[in-house]
């Protein structure tokens, strides 16, 4: 049984995945207002698209970091810009490529940290080069996360550090602060992707 807690941050959660998954990949997607839009899959120019100058983004790992990045994160020929602490300030903007690496990155390693080996690390996590793949690896990491949310209790939700993720707050926080976390980024990273799809169609 689900926690009763936990069902309608898993309702909203699985929502915002729907939603994003469908505006990005078609072929309709829902405007929030139970109205079915047609639109096109992300091809792979939207995914690297830089808006403005010197943006932060996955790169082929030959090509080395982009600018005030040191170093290009995750595992396989791609990589996504990143750099130690303190980050630059301000922030660098970010491509679609990069918020949806982050987004899955993030999703794949809590539900590791959550409910599987607890293991795993930025190095280990493979950075997608083309929309599709990124687009099903995003797809993955929500499925993961949800299986891994369907395995707490109750008493998981109030243990603190239950989830080990090692790049966040997890350790210091009830377990039900991080799903309403993990949500959140959904959320706020779902908006910025679909925001940067419309201004790609509408870039002159």
């Amino acid at each position: 049984m689900i926690p009763p807690r936990l069902a309608p941050l898993l309702d909203q959660f699985d929502f915002a995945c729907e939603r994003l998954s469908g505006r990005m990949a078609g072929p309709v997607m829902d405007s929030g207002d139970g109205t079915e839009t047609r639109v096109g899959p992300m091809t792979d120019a939207e995914y690297f698209w830089e808006p403005v100058p010197d943006c932060w983004s996955v790169r082929r790992r030959t090509s080395g970091p982009g600018v005030r990045a040191t170093l290009l994160a995750g595992q396989g020929d791609w990589g996504r810009d990143a750099a130690g602490y303190p980050h630059p300030w301000p922030p660098p903007f970010t491509t679609l490529a990069w918020r949806l690496s982050h987004l899955t990155e993030m999703l794949t390693l809590r539900a590791d940290h959550t409910a599987g080996s607890r293991t795993l690390t930025r190095d280990d996590h493979p950075v997608t080069g083309d929309a599709a793949g990124a687009v099903a690896a995003f797809d993955a990491a929500a499925g993961a996360w949800r299986k891994a949310l369907l395995s707490v209790d109750d008493t998981a939700l109030d243990t603190v550090g239950y989830c080990t993720y090692p790049h966040g707050s997890d350790a210091e926080e009830p377990f039900i602060d991080i799903v309403w976390w993990v949500n959140q980024e959904v959320l706020h990273h779902g908006a910025e992707i679909a925001m940067l799809r419309d201004l790609y169609r509408e870039r002159g």
